[in-house]
């Protein structure tokens, strides 16, 4: 009988292979500390998605 295979993906800061199962805290991060690496790009907004403003920024 086959074992089935334990998926990983890659951590989107430092790209180490993290265990995607409930088990892995942070997934898909391998750490708190890639996951606070990651939000600190989208608040300072080095992370965006393109598109056009939500809202109409005031002169």
């Amino acid at each position: 009988m086959k074992t089935p295979a334990r998926k990983t993906v890659a951590c989107p800061t430092c790209r180490k292979p993290v265990l995607w199962s409930p088990a892995s805290r942070w997934r898909p991060f391998c750490s708190e500390r890639c996951r606070l690496i990651d939000l600190g790009e989208w608040l300072s907004e080095e992370k965006r998605i393109p598109g056009d403003p939500a809202y109409a920024p005031e002169n």
